[in-house]
């Protein structure tokens, strides 16, 4: 277990390489720089000082330099520090990091919650018109995008309810019924679409377990339907379930973007995409590779979870 772990480990490092030259590359290929929206339309600034502003930033530089410079730095651990506050990269990502853990670990418990419950329901009723309709409901959720929901709830809950959510954050641990208020739609917005990813996938893993010969055994020797299901073919299907969690957190918190933009929320997300907007490199570079590197994490955890779940999954 300790060398499948450490090889699973270290094959982390390529991936984050592969990261960083990435995000580096693709942020210089949208139009414009910091410098360009500091000198405007107008253009009133003279040759030298946007040589000097250039010289400044660092854009001066050869693009590989650049990349050298920026690496050598994330070795040490520093992330940089935001060219439009002034602010350390990490010290900002922090600061927001708990709005974007709380959106994500709220939207997975609502996911969990509906998805299992309702794949189950829809695998001990195979072929039936209660399976028919989760089915439907499923592949109708998964094809709405998490913007188009996330606006329809905030316009229902407005004429419907009379209710719109606080548009002004609050901590958990300063109002936990505040900040209850604020993420109850938000998170049903992001949750509900992998909780149809988690009702198909529970529904497919539960059948293939249930025609397996040990539950036909188990039903032959007269245990209930309850134990079988919940006993046995539960149980054996987790492997698959375990994937999906793994990967669903990626995609927690890239909806999260999205998210916390229509429901004004200061998350992470949204500091990407005011950098973005601001040409602030140092900090979407940053941004971008630390929330890669905690997607990698949830799926480092998932795969050592394969290891304690299942003794056969090992590196040869």
């Amino acid at each position: 277990m300790r060398r499948y772990a450490l090889i699973r480990t270290l094959s982390l490092l390529p991936t984050l390489l592969g990261v960083t030259v990435a995000v580096f590359l693709m942020i210089r290929l949208i139009p414009g720089t910091i410098v360009d929206q500091m000198i405007g339309t107008e253009g009133t600034y003279s040759e030298q000082t946007v040589r000097a502003l250039k010289t400044f930033f660092g854009l001066d530089a050869p693009i590989h330099v650049q990349y050298g410079r920026w690496m050598s730095a994330v070795v040490r651990g520093d992330l940089g520090t935001s060219w439009r506050t002034g602010i350390p990269v990490l010290e900002m990502i922090l600061s927001r990091l708990e709005v974007t853990a709380e959106l994500t670990l709220l939207a997975m418990l609502v996911a969990l919650a509906v998805g299992i419950p309702l794949g189950i329901l829809s695998a001990r009723r195979e072929n039936t018109a209660l399976d028919h309709l989760a089915r439907v409901a499923s592949l109708f959720s998964l094809s709405i995008p998490v913007f188009w929901q996330a606006t329809m709830l905030i316009l229902a809950a407005s004429l419907w309810f009379g209710w719109a959510p606080r548009v002004d954050f609050v901590s958990v641990w300063v109002d936990p019924v505040g900040n209850l208020a604020i993420m109850a739609l938000p998170s049903l917005a992001l949750g509900t679409a992998v909780a149809a990813v988690f009702m198909r996938m529970t529904r497919s893993s539960l059948l293939e377990v249930m025609r397996e010969a040990y539950i036909r055994t188990a039903r032959a020797k007269g245990v209930s339907e309850k134990i079988v299901v919940w006993g046995h073919a539960l149980k054996n299907s987790l492997i698959p379930l375990i994937t999906v969690a793994g990967a669903q957190v990626g995609y927690l918190l890239g909806g999260a973007v999205v998210t916390e933009e229509v429901f004004t929320l200061p998350g992470v997300g949204r500091l990407i995409l005011w950098a973005v907007f601001q040409r602030d490199y140092p900090l979407v570079q940053g941004t971008i590779l630390f929330i890669s590197a905690l997607f990698m994490l949830s799926n480092l955890v998932v795969d050592l979870v394969y290891g304690a779940v299942d003794p056969r999954i090992r590196y040869g």
